[in-house]
């Protein structure tokens, strides 16, 4: 269970929103949608590397990370960045904790329990990943397993949005040991959206088809369905 309180959880995730809101980091192109390496296609999309280019909204988020890091994961020994967008929050995080701080390659460079992992990991140390956002958590399950075949305990993964649109990616990740913290997602994105965000009416109802069934408005507007990504066994994560 979380040690922050529920209303703490949700002032952070109602500033979260808001900030990406600012910054222009949800992107909306219905009429081109965004395609996800899988194949999937998506009429919106979370671009939280912005958040590198803001010095205002980066400290303010990176604050709420390091204040769910120290409370919810007080075990911290090291935190780990996924190459590459959660490198540089990692590195922000680490700076603001003085943890140390080690990055994840997305394929193995040379050979070894360490090809993947750049920086020292101590055995037994218990590194949290670090990442930008997560849609059907493959990626970070990948960057967990390359963590652990280093020699390092890994049962945390703290990313600033999670899309939170399909309902087996937790329970995907818990029985592989591994818990999801996010600093908000899509409906506290809709939440701020609804009052005084960028989308107009159609625009909103266009959003809440794909959030509503993901799978089935990809296959309506050309890309992988449902069956397809059954078939194939594709990890859903990273868009362009």
């Amino acid at each position: 269970m979380p040690v922050l309180a529920s209303e703490r959880r949700s002032q952070i995730a109602r500033e979260t929103a808001a900030a990406l809101l600012q910054i222009g980091a949800v992107r909306l192109a219905a009429d081109r949608p965004f395609m996800f390496s899988s194949g999937l296609v998506s009429p919106v999309y979370i671009d939280c590397r912005r958040i590198i280019s803001y010095p205002e909204v980066r400290e303010r988020l990176m604050g709420f990370a390091t204040e769910i890091l120290l409370n919810d994961m007080p075990g911290t020994q090291s935190v780990a960045g996924g190459e590459t967008a959660g490198i540089p929050f990692a590195a922000l995080i680490a700076a603001k904790t003085a943890l140390p701080m080690q990055y994840v390659r997305k394929r193995p460079k040379g050979y070894g329990p360490h090809a993947q992992v750049e920086g020292v990991v101590m055995p037994g140390q218990r590194v949290t990943l670090i990442e930008d956002l997560t849609t059907d958590g493959g990626s970070k399950l990948r960057f967990c397993k390359a963590l652990r075949r280093a020699g390092a305990v890994v049962s945390d993964c703290l990313v600033i949005f999670y899309y939170d649109i399909f309902p087996q990616t937790r329970t995907m990740l818990k029985d592989e040991g591994l818990a999801l913290h996010a600093l908000a997602n899509w409906q506290d994105i809709l939440a701020v959206a609804g009052t005084d965000g960028p989308f107009d009416a159609t625009e909103l109802t266009e959003i809440r088809s794909f959030l509503d069934n993901p799978l089935d408005w990809s296959a309506r507007h050309g890309g992988a369905s449902r069956l397809f990504l059954l078939n194939q066994s594709l990890p859903i994560e990273r868009t362009v």
